[in-house]
């Protein structure tokens, strides 16, 4: 009898010793993965409320160009039209929020992620995106250029 509650001492004691370390392996490799993942995560960055941003002198502009400027947190795209207009919008993409770009090829603003084109209007043309880009109000006062957000 003696050799029955020994052996299973014996096997409870390797249990033990097994949840011992297979609990100590998940806590190490929680203890490696937590910072990777943190690390990757970015940190939360609050809003930066901005009314308007002045941009630069008009004749620095050249026609049939666009330009990113931040507007706060966010991108916005001043486009220069080949008749001179100056036009703002939000260069954040409607489809996936990638940031959108002024083709002078294409003469339209283009996302690069799914191949998405909007007119010079804001509207979207062709691909994925589901609805037109957010305008913002450009304002030349003497030759400084402003853009401010449309109330």
């Amino acid at each position: 009898m003696m050799e029955k509650s020994e052996a299973q001492t014996s096997d409870s004691k390797r249990d033990f010793l097994k949840l011992i370390l297979g609990g100590g392996f998940l806590a190490w490799i929680g203890a490696v993965l937590y910072p990777i993942a943190a690390y990757l995560k970015p940190p939360k960055q609050n809003e930066v409320e901005v009314s308007s941003v002045k941009v630069g002198l008009l004749k620095d502009i050249e026609k049939d160009s666009g330009q990113i400027v931040k507007f706060g947190n966010k991108p916005v795209i001043l486009v220069r039209t080949a008749a001179g207009d100056v036009r703002a919008f939000s260069a954040v993409c409607t489809h996936l929020e990638c940031t959108v770009t002024y083709r002078k090829d294409f003469g339209m603003i283009w996302c690069a992620c799914h191949n998405g084109k909007y007119d010079l209007n804001g509207r979207n043309v062709s691909g994925p995106p589901p609805r037109p880009l957010d305008e913002l109000r450009v304002t030349i006062q003497g030759e400084e250029v402003s853009i401010f957000k449309k109330s």
